[in-house]
């Protein structure tokens, strides 16, 4: 039986970062796929902590807040930097995609073009600061904070991968961007698990088309 276990809508969401971590570091987990209906139905989401998923199990712990279960799994598989410093800035790049997560949710859920056309607009502005990382990091040939891979790694591709389904061509003016996508997809385990169905098939939101 393996010990973890992913409570989640049938979506990429909140939980493909975990997802690609575990795949890469080469652990299985268990996939308990919660529809819109039980979600609605009440008893699950009164017993989640904050009302919220993902959930998350580790053995006997449960976790909540997807940004919490990132942290502990990169402490479990050493996934922190290699000393304070790094695990600083793995924090500071991760607090980051949190915002570029948020400012995602605008594309997904505006309803006006308008307000979508804005988003794809100020996009550069809120991919600028990962391509300054990269450069600032072995001349963006390495990962985004030193010279092993992180959670922050798997969080920032994740968003990456994403963004160029949501709006093609958006990371041709950031060329290490690009570049570490590439570089990052093509890692055996990582790339075995964004090739497969269970991927490949997932929406990233909750509407099939995207």
């Amino acid at each position: 039986m393996p010990p973890y276990t992913i409570v989640y809508f049938p979506t990429r969401g909140r939980c493909e970062a975990l997802r690609m971590l575990l795949a890469d570091q080469d652990q299985s987990w268990k996939e308990e796929v919660v529809t819109k209906e039980s979600w609605l139905q009440g008893p699950l989401k009164a017993s989640c902590l904050y009302g919220q998923l993902p959930k998350f199990q580790d053995g006997d712990l449960t976790l909540y807040q997807s940004n919490a279960i990132l942290r502990h799994l990169g402490r479990s598989f050493g996934l922190y930097g290699t000393d304070e410093r790094e695990a600083a800035l793995v924090d500071m790049v991760n607090d980051g995609l949190e915002d570029l997560r948020r400012h995602c949710g605008h594309l997904i859920h505006h309803k006006r073009e308008e307000d979508k056309a804005q988003y794809v607009q100020e996009l550069p502005v809120h991919l600028q600061p990962f391509e300054t990382l990269l450069s600032q990091n072995q001349g963006g040939q390495a990962f985004i904070v030193g010279d092993q891979i992180s959670f922050a790694d798997y969080n920032l591709l994740d968003l990456l991968l994403n963004h160029q389904v949501l709006v093609p061509g958006c990371l041709d003016p950031f060329p290490l961007l690009s570049a570490y996508v590439a570089r990052l997809s093509a890692r055996p385990k990582l790339k075995a698990f964004l090739a497969s169905p269970e991927h490949v098939n997932r929406p990233i939101f909750g509407s099939r088309k995207i």
